[in-house]
């Protein structure tokens, strides 16, 4: 199973990059965003990969960070949505926006991805507000990636435009009103408005501050 590929951007098409690796070509498929994010042919490149398997084909799905892949698998959780429908919804949202998205029950968000509808978007929040979302692996990351803690710096540029460092900040912020009591869906919740009030990310402190007044 191919989790990562690192090798020569060799082309691209309009849904597609061919990666050339120690001279054998993986043909990867990828959002519009990812293939944004590309340099150009014959610089190096790295994607996180998706292995799908059927028993006529094998797909691979690359993506910029582990999170966005994660997130890719994710959705695919819920019914009715297929790795088209998933790369649509990675099209227009980051994990970050994903995220914060589910937190709140922001339909309209889902329903902005090319073949999702009014139902299925409703359908994916309700399915996903529950269950445990990618990120909250990102404490027990070490080797794959340098995120640390929001306000520790190490977060890189190309972290940030995937919206990891908010991810992060309330994270942080969901831990301590979980062990203040609240149950991880309303913290969840809480935290994701408070966070919408704020125009940039603020001091964990502050976020904290302003989520307990959505709880109170």
């Amino acid at each position: 199973m191919i989790g990562k590929l690192t090798g020569i951007l060799d082309n691209t098409g309009e849904d597609w990059v061919l990666i050339d690796v120690a001279g054998v070509g993986y043909l990867v498929h990828c959002s519009t965003r990812v293939l944004a994010s590309l340099p150009a042919p014959g610089e190096k490149v790295s994607l996180s990969i998706d292995t799908y398997v059927r028993e006529d084909a094998i797909r691979l799905y690359g993506f910029a960070h582990w999170l966005e892949r994660d997130w890719f698998v994710h959705l695919q959780g819920v019914q009715g949505v297929g790795a088209r429908v998933a790369l649509a919804i990675l099209d227009v949202l980051t994990p970050g926006d994903l995220s914060q998205a589910v937190a709140l029950q922001d339909k309209a968000a889902f329903a902005r991805a090319s073949g999702v509808g009014p139902k299925l978007a409703a359908r994916i929040v309700t399915e996903l507000l529950g269950r445990k979302p990618p990120e909250q692996a990102l404490r027990t990351v070490t080797q794959d990636s340098a995120l640390t803690s929001p306000t520790s710096g190490a977060v890189s540029q190309a972290e940030r435009r995937e919206g990891l460092e908010d991810i992060l900040l309330r994270n942080d912020a969901i831990s301590a009103l979980v062990n203040l009591g609240y149950n991880a869906v309303s913290a969840g919740q809480a935290v994701a408005s408070a966070y919408a009030s704020f125009d940039h990310d603020p001091p964990v402190n502050d976020l904290i501050k302003a989520a307990l007044k959505e709880v109170a």
